[in-house]
């Protein structure tokens, strides 16, 4: 069975997300029989390489609300993060362009290191203060994770994956992801937002027993889950 899990890493959301769906994971019978693909996703395409700027003053401009309301935003993804045992530092986050980080998760993707990095990259992003948008630094932190140097300098020179990225981005909106985390089991069952574990546990049971909703339908039990903008990330 495969679960595709469309997400950035420039998302906080989705770092709970990803612990939820881990904590699901853990408990599903059927557990070494799940494969995990992570399929891009870019809030922001047309960011710049680091956007510079107090966090909840960028969540009040992007969302139109008043600061204060973008810093209760930060206080609730931050509670939610501790909960999973995450440390979120959203006062030293230095979020940029993910176009770059994206390619080099389709080549950890081919090495079989994917999951690794994308762990790598979001406890960069949200715990660590690295600029995200910076090649030398995901270089070092690509390499982290045991893919070779010069393969990824290679691939961050070049256009390598770009249309992979793309494709996956295409995909998205054919289903209708116009927010992240959204969680797709074998092309036929999704939900989106950082739905709480029991909730993803139904939608792997749902999966494993092939049944035929489609993309888009809730499993059972499935509500709104706290997310950026009501259930996920939003565009």
């Amino acid at each position: 069975m495969r679960v595709e899990i469309w997400s950035d890493v420039v998302c906080p959301w989705c770092y709970v997300g990803k612990r939820r769906f881990e904590s699901a994971l853990a408990g599903f019978p059927h557990r070494a029989e799940v494969e995990v693909v992570w399929r891009s996703f870019e809030l922001d395409p047309q960011a710049p390489q680091e956007r510079l700027g107090d966090y909840a003053v960028m969540l009040a401009a992007k969302y139109g609300v008043p600061v204060e309301q973008g810093q209760q935003m930060i206080d609730t993804m931050t509670a939610a993060a501790a909960a999973e045992g995450l440390d979120f530092h959203f006062g030293i986050a230095r979020v940029g362009n993910t176009f770059d980080a994206h390619r080099l998760l389709h080549l950890a993707h081919e090495r079989g290191v994917q999951d690794a990095l994308k762990e790598r990259l979001l406890l960069a992003t949200f715990s660590e203060g690295e600029p995200i948008g910076n090649a030398s630094t995901l270089s070092r932190l690509a390499v982290d994770t045991g893919l070779d140097v010069e393969e990824v300098a290679a691939v961050l020179a070049s256009e390598r994956y770009g249309e992979q990225v793309r494709a996956d981005e295409r995909q998205a909106r054919a289903h209708g992801i116009s927010g992240v985390p959204f969680f797709v089991v074998d092309g036929r069952l999704g939900v989106s937002g950082a739905q709480p574990p029991e909730v993803l546990r139904a939608l792997l049971e749902q999966g494993w027993e092939h049944s035929r909703p489609t993309v888009g339908a809730s499993p059972a039990g499935a509500g709104t889950a706290p997310g950026c903008d009501g259930d996920s990330c939003a565009v």
